[in-house]
């Protein structure tokens, strides 16, 4: 399955170092060609010339090489790799990749590296649980970065509890999904519907929500960044568009215009992902001039808007899929799959407001995924591009 795969893998100075020999052996057997940068650090926990053997290629742990004379080259190592895998990541090597202290080949590395980055975190239960490391892993995702979290078991402190890197076959396991889920995009399309929608109530007023978008243009990059083609069709947003030769583009203000461009272009793709945060209602005369305040109360009657999700559940063909996304507060998990039902979906993901950092404006998420066979796997809080990619993999595997 990664014949081929360009793999490079850091090694930061923990004691969880001694398993990479491993996991390098298990990258190799399975046909990645793989190189290793070491810290000083870590090569008290491995040597470079096991690493070497195992991998059959040079191993780096310095930009001057004094035993060849030759300058290893960040920029080229970066450029190199199909996926830079950084096992273990300790507190410290975490902390320099955030702040951007490149004081070594490794960081620069990972700074100059443009292929997607795996991390595997191994540290004592305090440092792990400590604020501070929350907060830069929390930054690593906001950067892109893909965090695989510490497993549970005993550590080198003696203690019990999460701060344990997985094991190399854990590790292995998830760069193999990571690869299967990129392959499984390639030649596919994807419509994706994002954003709000602005209901008129007048030429300057509008009905709308506090939707950013942010989620929805998330999984249209994870896509495009997959291989795949996307129909992007985006409310009223202030984010940043995606830039992408596979991407097309259709800005829309209404729940209608939005309805008319689904349908216009939901029958060429292979699946649907309706994001959007589409107003139920709107106002069912809008003025033709502004609308003047004076004394008394105003009223305005509103009509059901059209439901695009359950039009795309109807109208899919066989060799479709769909995921919608659902926003409960109570009763949640009934509800989303009344909705699987109701609108004829493969899949919905679905927000319950339960923590803090999530739903509208916020840049991190936590989703539970449920399919049409009420299998369900919950996504904890990360940053929505982790989400995004968490989503674009499951549905991946499922469909």
């Amino acid at each position: 399955m990664l014949q081929g795969k360009k793999i490079l893998v850091g090694v930061s100075g923990g004691i969880a170092a001694y398993k990479i020999n491993h996991l390098v052996r298990l990258l190799v057997k399975q046909g990645a060609v793989v190189k290793c940068i070491l810290t000083t650090a870590s090569s008290s926990f491995v040597s470079p010339l096991s690493l070497s053997t195992v991998s059959k290629n040079e191993v780096y742990t310095e930009f001057w090489n004094r035993e060849t004379g030759k300058w290893n080259n960040h920029v080229e190592l970066g450029l190199w790799a199909d996926l830079f895998i950084i096992a273990p990541l300790t507190a410290n090597s975490l902390a320099k990749m955030v702040s951007g202290l490149s004081d070594n080949l490794f960081i620069t590395t990972y700074l100059s590296a443009r292929c997607p980055v795996i991390v595997a975190p191994a540290m004592d239960l305090d440092m792990y649980k400590h604020p501070t490391t929350k907060r830069n892993l929390a930054q690593l995702q906001e950067d892109g970065v893909i965090v695989m979290p510490a497993a549970t078991g005993e550590l080198a402190s003696g203690l019990e509890g999460e701060g344990r890197m997985q094991e190399p076959e854990e590790i292995t396991n998830f760069i193999l999904n990571h690869f299967i889920s990129k392959n499984k995009w390639k030649g596919k399309k994807v419509l994706i519907t994002a954003g709000p929608t602005y209901e008129a109530m007048d030429p300057v007023r509008f009905i709308g929500n506090h939707s950013t978008g942010k989620m929805g243009f998330a999984i249209a990059e994870t896509l495009l960044s997959q291989g795949a083609e996307v129909v992007l069709i985006a409310g009223p947003t202030k984010e940043m568009y995606p830039e992408h030769n596979q991407l097309k583009l259709i800005k829309v203000t209404s729940a209608e215009e939005m309805l008319g461009a689904v349908q216009q272009n939901f029958h060429e793709v292979d699946g649907g992902i309706f994001t959007a945060a589409v107003a139920d209602y709107r106002p069912k005369d809008v003025a033709k001039q502004k609308i003047k305040k004076n004394e008394g109360e105003m009223q305005l009657t509103f009509v059901k808007n059209p439901d695009i999700l359950k039009w795309a559940g109807e109208n899919k063909k066989s060799n479709q899929w769909l995921c919608g996304f659902a926003l409960e507060t109570n009763n949640a998990i009934n509800n989303a799959k009344e909705k699987i039902a109701k609108k004829n979906l493969d899949f919905i993901a679905l927000n319950t407001l339960g923590d803090k950092a999530t739903g509208f404006g916020y840049s991190t998420n936590a989703v539970i995924m449920l399919d049409k066979n009420n299998n369900s796997v919950e996504f904890e809080l990360a940053s929505k591009q982790v989400i995004a990619e968490k989503i674009v993999a499951y549905i991946a595997k499922n469909n």
